[in-house]
């Protein structure tokens, strides 16, 4: 069971916003909370960083307001608070370090050259500026859009930009390594 928290818990927030949009008009809000409150329970159970911790609190807070108000906008905010907690753990990883793609790296090449590190410091960065930009949107559908246009930039959009945000970076990884021989 231990082997299939990660991935399930990946799935499920892959499919929230599908799962959301198509039970809102069929489910009140707060059986719908519930799904929030499943989310919130596998994401304290799958890690022990705090970054994380929080972020669970922070659904379980979702879900007890959805639930009490029987609303559907704390169930439409969950994508704000992924890109913030993303954005908090790639920031905070900038301020403590190392940074967080440098940890990544370290995993394959353990004996990273500085500029390696630099390069790895701008991509956090980088990260950085997306989850703020992706957070920023994912609030504006969740106050403004209808649930369609919500469900369509949070279960596809969004999806489709971070593929496109690694596809990128590994562009210019590549043009870099070729620079540096």
């Amino acid at each position: 069971m231990r082997r299939l928290r990660a991935p399930l818990l990946i799935a499920l927030s892959l499919a929230y916003p599908l799962v959301v949009y198509s039970c809102l008009g069929r489910f009140e809000p707060r059986w719908l909370a519930l799904f929030l409150c499943l989310l919130a329970a596998l994401r304290a159970v799958a890690t022990r960083e705090r970054t994380w911790l929080w972020a669970a609190l922070g659904t379980g807070a979702l879900a007890l307001w959805a639930f009490l108000d029987n609303a559907a906008l704390p169930l439409k905010l969950y994508p704000v608070l992924v890109n913030l907690a993303l954005l908090l753990a790639f920031g905070l990883s900038l301020r403590f370090g190392p940074p967080l793609v440098e940890r990544l790296a370290r995993l394959r090449e353990p004996e990273l050259p500085a500029r390696a590190v630099a390069y790895t410091r701008r991509v956090t960065q980088a990260w950085c500026v997306f989850f703020l930009c992706n957070g920023a949107l994912a609030l504006a559908t969740s106050l403004w859009a209808s649930d369609a246009v919500w469900a369509l930039y949070n279960g596809a959009i969004a999806y489709g930009l971070i593929g496109l945000m690694f596809a990128a970076e590994w562009l210019v990884r590549q043009r870099v390594m070729a620079r540096d021989g």
